[in-house]
């Protein structure tokens, strides 16, 4: 791999450090977000709490219930972003290489 990165000329090797850089930082910020988006997500087992009786109305269970489904829609767009980016990294180093 690295005797492939020695027959590159200089503009092709900056740009694959360039952009493997790049898609590495965007995947880590992308996994961080991931990490505090699915941290913020109410678990769905209710555990102890299925035994007592709850008292919230219906309005504010719709509201925890678009909240969450919101919390949940961004995971899954960030998760899917971290993907493709690590597609995108690969795609730059065979292109490249």
């Amino acid at each position: 791999m690295f005797a492939n990165l020695l027959a590159l000329n200089e503009t092709q090797y900056i740009i694959y450090w360039i952009g493997m850089i790049t898609c590495l930082v965007l995947i880590f910020l992308a996994a961080l977000v991931a990490i505090f988006l699915v941290l913020f997500q109410k678990s769905n087992s209710d555990g102890i709490q299925g035994i007592t009786a709850s008292s919230e109305t219906f309005f504010g269970k719709n509201r925890g219930r678009s909240i969450e489904s919101k919390l949940k829609k961004w995971s899954w767009i960030v998760l899917g972003a971290i993907g493709v980016l690590s597609i995108v990294a690969y795609v730059i180093q065979i292109v490249t290489l």
